[in-house]
């Protein structure tokens, strides 16, 4: 090794390389393909479509950590061992625009957003380091921890069942659809005595849906889970890093054992397709869900500048103001080219932060091989085949400790927090969640206000970090308390 080049800048052996980067790739798997699986099935997306988001996200997911371990041109890539990832704090209100707007109309909504957002977020990342006095660790942690609740309704409706649709628990008696059928059907015979149905009527569901909270689907789940446990409880290192995707894998096994888990869609599939750009259409470019979602984008980006920080001290090199203009801006530019490339926002993994921090392999290459990696996986169709045919109650029993680790993560950056001598810091807190919860338990609870602000009030995780920041702004000001807490809080999301 030559000692005159800086370990960030070390380049080892292909074989070790290879390796190394291949373990950054399995460690961020699940969380990267959790996300277009949520939306695209939000979005009551074909098969072939949610398997192409997932082939769209990790293929953009490798270009973006390329621009940002390797560098692109001066103002691109801050030259730290960054693997980029979906933002889980994206998904609250892209499961509120797919919910309003399914289908394909849905998708170019969301695009839109995220182009916009990206757009937005490379203009105004050289000013996002002068606002960390905004948002200090009982804000971050506030906003970390309602992302990780708010999340959680989606892994436990994998595993019983969406509380409406085909896996509703209560659905319409089939015999009461029948007799009203019948009854509109008497009453538009000529002659008929019968009064007409009134228009809008509809019958509710009362009658128990054995679609629902199945013995067999929560029993898989529930394998699912105690593998995770378990391999978490009895391995160490790298393969306690990848527990959730192990747990995965087993939960497929089982599911293909017990016959729910087929491959139908895999065998269509394509050995190797290049992803093309506006595969939904054309995108549309609505104002509000633009600042919806560059509100998101500013709360990642002060997410990353502490990953920045944080990977700076652990690598022994110093991230100036330059440089975290740099890596801000790649995430505003891979949030552009996700929306392009049919994908979403952009930011950088804690967990593989933290795997840096466990390997002591400082080195940027590595990243940089696990993002040729993820582009070579994001351009064979039939590996994101396979993941879009697992049944929702394996990723349901996933989704407790993925989402739960996020809620964890928020938890213990607050936990950092001066609860003894800052009455206000508990204020704050209880207020933020609270108004993170809304959306969760009275979802119409927007009904009576303006229809387009509707998709800026609807996330739980938007209301929360707003109150988090004014709160905050209110009780103790925007003192400039340097980068060390900022430094402090994220290496405690790390250190899962």
């Amino acid at each position: 090794m030559n000692t005159s080049i800086h370990p960030v800048n070390e380049i080892l052996p292909t074989g070790k390389l290879t390796a190394l980067g291949l373990q950054h790739v399995l460690v961020m798997y699940a969380g990267a393909v959790a996300v277009p699986l949520i939306v695209g099935r939000a979005l009551q997306l074909s098969p072939q479509d949610v398997a192409f988001l997932i082939s769209a996200d990790l293929f953009v997911c490798g270009i973006v950590t390329l621009i940002q371990s390797l560098g692109a041109t001066q103002w691109f890539g801050i030259r730290l061992p960054v693997m980029m990832g979906v933002t889980f704090a994206s998904v609250g209100p892209m499961v509120a625009m797919a919910n309003s707007n399914p289908g394909t109309a849905g998708a170019q909504m969301i695009f839109g957003a995220i182009i916009g957002a990206g757009i937005i977020s490379i203009l105004i990342a050289p000013i996002m380091s002068r606002l960390l006095r905004f948002f200090p660790p009982v804000v971050t942690g506030t906003i970390i921890a309602v992302i990780g609740i708010s999340l959680m309704r989606i892994g436990i409706n994998w595993i019983f069942g969406n509380p409406f649709g085909p896996t509703a628990p209560k659905v319409v008696n089939p015999d009461h659809v029948k007799w009203l059928a019948d009854m509109g059907a008497a009453a538009s015979a000529p002659g008929a005595t019968v009064p007409a149905v009134p228009k809008g009527l509809g019958l509710t569901a009362s009658v128990t849906n054995p679609k629902y909270a199945n013995l067999t689907g929560v029993g898989i789940a529930a394998i699912v889970l105690v593998s995770i446990l378990m391999i978490t409880k009895f391995f160490k290192g790298f393969i306690a890093n990848i527990s959730v995707l192990l747990g995965i894998v087993i939960g497929a096994v089982v599911s293909i054992a017990a016959g729910i888990m087929h491959f139908d869609n895999v065998g269509k599939a394509e050995w190797f397709a290049l992803i093309a750009p506006f595969h939904f259409g054309t995108p549309i470019f609505d104002p509000i869900l633009i600042l919806t979602m560059t509100l998101v984008m500013i709360v990642v980006m002060i997410e990353s500048t502490g990953m920045f920080l944080a990977l700076g001290d652990m690598t022994g090199k110093k991230v100036d103001q330059p440089a975290l203009s740099k890596g801000l801006r790649t995430d505003g530019l891979g949030t552009l080219i996700g929306g392009i490339f049919n994908t979403f926002p952009y930011t950088s993994y804690s967990q593989n932060v933290g795997l840096v921090a466990v390997t002591g392999v400082k080195s940027r290459y590595v990243c940089v091989a696990g993002g040729v990696i993820l582009i070579v996986l994001g351009l064979i169709p039939k590996m994101a085949a396979i993941v879009e045919s697992l049944p929702t109650v394996v990723l349901g029993g996933a989704g407790l400790v993925m989402f739960g680790m996020v809620a964890a993560t928020g938890i213990r950056i607050l936990s950092a927090v001066d609860y003894k001598n800052n009455r206000y810091n508990s204020i704050i807190i209880a207020v933020s969640i609270g108004f993170g919860m809304i959306p969760l338990i009275a979802p119409n609870f927007k009904q009576w206000m303006p229809h387009s602000l509707h998709p800026l009030i609807e996330s739980g995780i938007l209301l929360a970090s707003l109150s988090a920041v004014i709160l905050n702004l209110f009780f103790n000001g925007a003192k400039d308390t340097g980068t060390d807490a900022t430094i402090e809080a994220a290496k405690q999301a790390d250190s899962h």
